[in-house]
């Protein structure tokens, strides 16, 4: 195995090709005639890799071109939601960014159909291609479909060569899809072989430019100009001394160094994984995303080969390609496991590594919120004010303003915030796509057997919601509570929580235990255990002011369970200014909260004068922003001068 793991450059990767936006039907079992919705991946092959690589580890970076407009932003903004470099990503003025559509008919039929006539990943432009940036990186990687044009040849050649000039290794992935070559009909995106000797002739001029050439059985038919596959691989010998990596589908894959052997099996065999196929497009390219880890890395290539092989079984039993890509704490947790798992999309373990190991933002060190999620409290309000109830949808702009000024005052990039969709739905709106942390209720108020503001049916619900959107249930819980209603609430956490999974939302639990029953320190811990013992594992955790002793047991209990929790938020139960800052003590000093979110003790006081007329809306919004502003810097002054943050 060629070493590539002794050059020390800012990137691994770049991958050189086709990227685009993939619609994947929603119905699985329907003719693409027949679906009715569609969910929206990133997707193209090199797109996919550069994502894949990202999760599993690697500096990738993007070299393509996108439209201008928004499916090319879409683009470039999840290639960077996955750490993947988009500096040389182009963006093409008129051209609009590809687009596919999938259908899921059956395991063994996938129509496909290719928007991609004239788009921009095909009018990649040679002359941006910067020399230097391909010098940067250790391995540049090629599809086969960028050698089907003068236009994208010549961005390839450009690479190429700069490759060469500055010792990267060069990859081909061959990549091939007859449709993109003009030998079959425009919906005939599904069929990869079609023999044809002018496509055998134009890989053939390239082969020797690369190190490692990478492709299933037919496209090595395509590559060698046989159906043969000894003898295309002779073929493709002859004119590359490449390592040659021949997919076997579920057999896993054989590696070829040097002369091409009697009988496939002789190269290094590496067997594959056996899972339930629900879908097998971007099978290749997560396959090519393990390889490629294992390969610039500088392991051997039985361990990269393993690698590529559960990645592809990974992807092979989820919806879509770049999101179903595994990170790395996932993939060994299933190499640990893969005999045990044969259907890794049933797998409660590998989906909750999954869901919570590719979260965006990976991190949030901070949560500095003010919450006006409020309903009842600000209805009744608004009725002893004598104040029309229409006026407080406005009340809730106000106050988005407010987060937004307050978080201004102290150097807070991105405020959070807590509102509703009842009365907040304009407020939900206007902070919505700007990066802020927002949560958004979903329990009836006051409700205790929990209920559900807009009915049970969650999925219906939850599937019309942005995916920033952080699903918030306040739950009025003791572990002592009575047994029928005990479970009827834990019935209806699960049932949020499932829904919560599968429409890819993050959820915060936030636990207030009921008034008028016995609490000591071990309430709170043991509603958390009891919780965590049903398989509810929210990513947040909204809990009030504790001793250090309960704190301490909640922090372990959360690192024991689910350690990747995003943490917990302080809530505020309405407590003067003063009480509010002394409960923020313990909580300070631990590692796993967060910060806060605080409603009536900012904003109920200045709410109640504008509800009554005697203060305007600047007014209004200076005075919360003024108390959000003194909360927030009053968390960060007992946070900078803990002795250091306990763990648990």
């Amino acid at each position: 195995m060629q070493d590539v793991n002794t050059d020390n450059r800012p990137l691994d990767l770049i991958c050189l090709g086709r990227v685009a936006v993939d619609l994947y039907a929603e119905q699985v079992g329907s003719r693409l005639e027949d679906v009715t919705s569609f969910a929206k991946y990133l997707g193209g092959s090199s797109g996919n890799v550069a994502y894949g690589t990202a999760r599993l580890g690697l500096k990738s970076a993007m070299l393509s071109r996108v439209g201008n407009e928004q499916m090319g932003n879409f683009v470039r903004e999840e290639l960077q939601r996955a750490g993947v470099d988009t500096s040389a990503l182009q963006t093409d003025p008129e051209r609009h960014t590809g687009l596919v559509l999938l259908a899921l008919k059956d395991r063994d039929t996938f129509p496909l159909l290719f928007y991609r006539r004239d788009c921009a990943d095909m009018a990649i432009d040679h002359r941006a291609i910067d020399p230097a940036f391909i010098g940067r990186a250790r391995a540049l990687a090629i599809t086969g479909t960028h050698l089907s044009t003068q236009t994208t040849r010549l961005a390839c050649r450009k690479a190429l060569d700069a490759a060469v000039a500055h010792g990267v290794k060069r990859v081909l992935d061959i990549d091939y899809r007859p449709v993109l070559w003009g030998l079959t009909a425009p919906g005939d995106g599904e069929t990869r072989f079609v023999a044809d000797e002018r496509v055998t002739g134009d890989l053939q001029q390239w082969l020797g430019d690369f190190d490692l050439i990478v492709g299933t059985e037919e496209e090595f038919h395509i590559a060698g100009g046989s159906t043969d596959t000894l003898a295309a691989l002779r073929a493709v010998r002859r004119i590359s001394a490449a390592t040659l990596v021949c997919k076997l589908g579920p057999l896993g894959c054989v590696v070829i160094e040097g002369e091409i052997p009697a009988r496939i099996e002789e190269g290094i065999l590496v067997r594959g994984v056996s899972v339930e196929v629900l879908n097998v497009l971007g099978a290749g390219d997560a396959f090519m995303s393990g390889l490629l880890r294992g390969w610039l890395r500088g392991e051997g290539w039985a361990t990269s080969a393993s690698y590529a092989n559960a990645c592809g079984a990974l992807v092979v039993s989820r919806h879509g390609c770049a999101p179903a890509m595994p990170t790395e704490e996932e993939l060994f947790d299933y190499l640990e496991r893969r005999d045990e798992v044969p259907r890794p999309d049933g797998d409660e373990r590998l989906n909750h590594l999954h869901r919570v190991t590719t979260r965006v933002p990976t991190a949030w060190p901070e949560v500095c919120g003010l919450a006006f999620d409020h309903r009842r409290q600000l209805t009744d309000m608004a009725r002893e004010e004598h104040a029309d109830p229409a006026c407080l949808p406005q009340l809730k702009r106000l106050l988005v303003q407010a987060a937004e000024e307050g978080g201004r005052r102290c150097g807070l990039a991105k405020p959070a915030i807590l509102v509703d969709d009842v009365l907040g739905q304009d407020a939900l709106s206007e902070a919505s796509g700007r990066g802020w942390w927002i949560g958004r209720p979903v329990e009836l108020p006051g409700s205790r057997p929990l209920r559900f503001q807009h009915g049970d049916d969650l999925g219906s619900c939850l599937r019309h919601w942005p995916a920033e959107h952080i699903i918030k249930c306040l739950v009025f819980y003791h572990p002592d509570d009575a047994i029928g209603l005990r479970l009827e609430q834990e019935a209806r956490l699960r049932q949020l929580y499932r829904s919560a999974c599968d429409n890819g939302l993050e959820l915060l639990v936030e636990v207030i235990p009921p008034a008028g029953m016995p609490q000591d320190d071990t309430t709170l811990p043991r509603s958390l255990q009891r919780l965590y013992n049903l398989g509810i594992r929210p990513d947040w955790w909204k809990l009030p002011a504790m001793s250090e002793s309960a704190w301490r047991a909640v922090g372990r209990i959360i690192d024991a369970q689910d350690p990747h929790c995003r943490g917990v938020v302080l809530l505020g139960l309405d407590a003067p200014m003063e009480e509010m800052k002394r409960g923020f003590g313990c909580a300070a000093r631990q590692a796993r909260c967060k910060g806060f979110t605080v409603g009536r003790t900012l904003f109920a006081a200045a709410s109640r004068e504008w509800l009554a007329g005697r203060i305007d809306d600047a007014t209004l919004v200076s005075r919360v922003a003024d108390n959000y502003a003194e909360l927030i810097q009053a968390w960060r002054r007992l946070r900078s001068t803990a002795p250091q943050l306990e763990e648990a």
